[in-house]
């Protein structure tokens, strides 16, 4: 099986390869992939050497899957390109994921909707995948008739120049900048682009792509995506109000039998999901479940995980794994 991945050098591409090794998917041929400045660099992949290409001299080699993860822009202009030569693409990037004709998947929630007509599926946002994982398994027992939710989000998901600069803050050394503001110390409440109605476009994605997963467009949800100097993963406080009685007892058994899902929660032994021990991890943490003293048939939550890992990689390879499985 050929499988290029697209975005080799950035943090989710080598995420990518790492979880191709890890899980042991059945890569015969790896095309490392990304842009020209980057060509000819040397990827080790189960101890064997292999050099980075341009996308361009890699389309006529027709990988069976490809993995993109390097923006939007390359998504939209080469995932066409490689779908149109017969190579199923699984897309990391926001270039897909709201089109009525392309699937938003999370395996665990809906890979069942697959056929091997789609040749171009897409990945969802980091911030969604960890939240269904944990809100579709009660969505599907009660439905959900409202959320609100405060994201935490980690400086990877800007990238290696994020970190850069939290790096070099942390070392009082000027250097370039990935945010308008110091990280260090610091929380801001900006994640990608302001857009017309006061929310910014990766506030409006957990709206948006919730819908699309769920299919269901009537939930009515507000959400605010804050980013906070964490390189470990994502951590999201969910308060979730449900539409047919239910009480704690029932949300932790369905929780404690969701794949993927890993209930820690015991305050009494200060045990509760932090980013710090999500790192590195493809499993979604939820803890601190109480019943919302203000509402009736409403809870808070605390879902946490590696946005490079769940919240990406391993989510992309998830898919992969479907559909060598089924198709």
């Amino acid at each position: 099986m050929k499988v290029a991945v697209v975005g080799a050098t950035g943090m989710v591409g080598k995420e990518m390869l790492k979880q191709l090794e890890e899980r042991d998917f059945p890569v015969t041929d790896l095309l490392p992939i990304a842009s020209e400045k980057s060509a000819g660099k040397i990827i080790n992949f189960k101890n064997s050497f292999i050099p980075v290409i341009g996308i361009e001299s890699s389309l006529n080699i027709r990988a069976d899957i490809a993995l993109f993860s390097a923006g939007s822009d390359i998504s939209l202009k080469w995932a066409p390109k490689f779908s149109k030569n017969g190579t199923i693409v699984i897309d990391n990037s926001s270039a897909w994921r709201m089109n009525p004709n392309i699937k938003l998947i999370i395996p665990e929630i809906n890979s069942n909707i697959l056929t091997k007509n789609d040749t171009i599926i897409a990945n969802p946002n980091c911030s969604t995948i960890q939240m269904l994982m944990v809100l579709a398994p009660l969505h599907n027992q009660f439905g959900i008739s409202r959320l609100i939710i405060s994201t935490y989000q980690s400086i990877t998901g800007t990238g290696i120049k994020a970190v850069n600069q939290l790096e070099n803050e942390n070392k009082n050394i000027k250097g370039e900048m990935a945010y308008h503001y110091p990280i260090l110390k610091n929380a801001i409440p900006h994640c990608d682009d302001f857009l017309e109605n006061g929310y910014t476009k990766e506030e409006m994605k957990l709206v948006n792509e919730t819908h699309k997963i769920l299919s269901d467009s009537k939930i009515n949800i507000s959400a605010t995506a804050v980013r906070i100097p964490v390189v470990g993963g994502h951590s999201e406080s969910v308060n979730v109000e449900l539409k047919k009685p239910s009480n704690l007892e029932e949300i932790y058994k369905i929780l404690n039998s969701s794949p993927g899902v890993i209930v820690e929660d015991n305050p009494s032994e200060n045990s509760y999901p932090m980013p710090i021990y999500s790192e590195g991890k493809n499993d979604v943490f939820v803890g601190r479940i109480r019943k919302d003293i203000s509402k009736n048939n409403a809870y808070n939550m605390w879902i946490v995980a590696d946005n490079l890992r769940k919240g990406a990689a391993t989510n992309a390879i998830q898919i992969a794994e479907y559909i060598k499985a089924s198709f």
